[in-house]
């Protein structure tokens, strides 16, 4: 069950009944505050059904990322709303990287952005979600299946496109990556506070679109260093090959820190 929209819980937080005990996650957490500030799902038996459903989450999540580090991918979550360039961004890099990635994809419906990595040579797996507004940790482990990790120096996680439910989901990865493009306007981060407190790397994207719209980009890395002041953030134009150049050099460089 999404905690923050309340969408269905689907079929596969049904087939691991059997508990865990480890610390909570910070995307736990986030999901166990939201839940507070809810009244929809604000209730004892709910939120126990919640709670064990991101506990089993949580421990699927640590099991993906056993299986990066026994790999040695780079695990990489990448959260968007809808079409704020994230397929564009992967496609883009594709020409440009010396290491070798793939990507999880999901989306509720189609194989449309797994068969656009495809047409460029990237290994790609689509997860359709239905009416799942994000991936979960179940899901992404199911993707890993058809991930040919021994080849790949990092794997994208690329989420369904929305600003609020992926936050709460941890999914295995070791960085969250949260793209939010000038066209969207300038109040995203402020009013998606813990999408961008989840974020490691805040991609501000298609700058090339600034002469068009009312947006201030340092207003915007002042809202995001409010939620987390330690947050790195970089403009990209897929236009400007040194924009996504920084891109590849900070995921880079968190390659060679692991």
């Amino acid at each position: 069950m999404c905690t923050d929209c309340g969408c269905s819980i689907t079929d596969h937080h049904h087939h691991h009944d059997h508990d865990h005990s480890h610390g909570d996650s910070a995307s736990h957490q986030a999901a166990h505050d939201t839940l507070h500030h809810n009244p929809q799902l604000n209730d004892t038996k709910t939120i126990s059904v919640i709670k064990k459903i991101l506990d089993k989450n949580d421990h699927e999540a640590a099991h993906n990322r056993a299986h990066f580090d026994k790999q040695g991918v780079l695990g990489i979550n990448l959260m968007s709303s809808p079409g704020s360039g994230k397929t564009t961004l992967l496609e883009n890099l594709a020409d440009m990287v010396d290491f070798k990635y793939g990507v999880v994809e999901g989306d509720l419906e189609t194989n449309r952005d797994a068969d656009r990595l495809k047409a460029k040579g990237i290994k790609a797996t689509q997860i359709q979600t239905g009416s799942a507004c994000h991936l979960d940790a179940f899901m992404v482990h199911k993707g890993l299946h058809d991930m040919p990790l021994d080849d790949l120096d990092v794997c994208f996680v690329e989420n369904v496109g929305n600003l609020v439910c992926p936050a709460s989901y941890d999914v295995g990865t070791h960085l969250n990556i949260v793209l939010v493009s000038v066209p969207e306007g300038e109040d995203k981060i402020a009013k998606y506070p813990v999408m961008f407190r989840a974020a490691d790397l805040i991609l501000i994207t298609k700058t090339d679109l600034l002469p068009h719209f009312q947006y201030d980009v340092e207003k915007e890395k002042a809202e995001a260093r409010k939620l987390k002041p330690n947050v790195d953030i970089l403009e990209v134009n897929i236009n400007d090959k040194e924009s996504l150049q920084r891109v590849i050099d900070w995921i880079e460089f968190k390659r060679k820190m692991r």
